[in-house]
């Protein structure tokens, strides 16, 4: 057979394939995940989420100090308090369990790019994202909550605040709250294209944030939906988002990728705990090598258009040296 065209001399060898790659992954751009719980005493394994804890805040800070020292500098707080209730009053309690941790990140290690996530899910007791009356999830009312929330994490000294709810307007009315009391300076990473998902149950577990009753589905978006997830994020840019989000990141790349498209802020992905789980059992069963499943499944995000991705995966790539 005769070619002039030969796609394979530039899979060679690996030193080829390296020079010809279309996607380089940037691993300073991966952003780790804690757990960070009021009652922990000291650390709980998450038995869904191998090699992930909720942790106290002193265990918090050993972590971050260690992953600072490996080369990670993004830290996304979800906060466990000891207290739920129908008001979600932990949440923005200026001694919540999440302003208690930034305050402490922020005094030693004030290097860390800290980020809180903001919802109300965790704190709620019946588990929603938002106040409750009669079997609804009530959009308007939440919204103060949601901005005192946001408010209270940057006064405590948050580098920037990510709201998770989807509630309609939730940016607006945190953008509003930040700039009135003086956090121009802000950013706001919106949870803008955020799916109901079957990927996240690990997460509930760990976060024990697990509706009481029905689901999420009247707020988080529908799977079935694409253009839909463009609405959301143009929305939110209007509104004041500086970086908008797409989550799951796996059965969403197309998400991703059309998101890319239209934007002219930066995309971040969120590589979800029933991704990361998948990889582990996968692993442990023998069915895959952990590493080349994790690299090939992180890459294929970056590749869709993420310029960021939060990944349960972050520490072991850099303590590993997988990308």
């Amino acid at each position: 057979m005769y070619t002039d065209i030969r796609p394979r001399r530039l899979r060679a060898s690996a030193a080829i394939r390296n020079l010809a790659a279309e996607t380089s992954v940037d691993k300073r751009r991966l952003i780790m995940p804690h757990f960070v719980s009021e009652t922990a005493a000291g650390r709980e394994p998450i038995a869904s989420m191998p090699g992930i804890d909720r942790v106290s805040i002193d265990e918090l800070l050993r972590d971050v100090e260690s992953d600072l020292k490996l080369g990670i500098s993004y830290v996304l707080l979800f906060g466990i308090p000891a207290v739920k209730d129908d008001s979600a009053s932990s949440a923005y309690d200026d001694n919540g369990i999440v302003q208690k941790a930034v305050r402490a990140l922020k005094e030693r290690m004030p290097e860390a790019c800290v980020i809180t996530d903001v919802c109300l899910c965790e704190y709620m007791a019946h588990g929603h994202c938002g106040i409750v009356k009669d079997g609804r999830v009530l959009n308007d009312p939440t919204l103060e909550l949601l901005a005192d929330t946001a408010l209270s994490h940057a006064a405590a000294g948050a580098d920037m605040v990510a709201p998770s709810d989807m509630m309609d307007g939730r940016v607006a009315a945190i953008r509003d709250a930040l700039d009135e009391n003086g956090f121009l300076d802000m950013p706001i990473l919106s949870y803008a294209a955020k799916y109901a998902s079957a990927f996240y149950g690990p997460f509930r577990d760990a976060a024990g944030s697990a509706p009481r009753f029905g689901d999420r589905r009247s707020y988080q978006m529908d799977y079935r939906n694409a253009l839909e997830a463009e609405k959301e994020v143009l929305l939110d840019i209007d509104e004041g988002a500086d970086i908008v989000m797409v989550k799951p990141a796996l059965s969403y790349l197309d998400i991703i990728r059309r998101v890319r498209e239209i934007v002219n802020v930066p995309v971040c992905a969120y590589n979800v705990s029933g991704e990361y789980s998948m990889v582990k059992a996968a692993a442990k069963s023998g069915y895959a090598d952990e590493r080349m499943l994790a690299t090939e499944i992180l890459t294929s995000i970056f590749r869709a258009g993420a310029d960021m991705v939060i990944s349960y995966h972050t520490r072991e790539v850099f303590r590993e040296g997988w990308l």
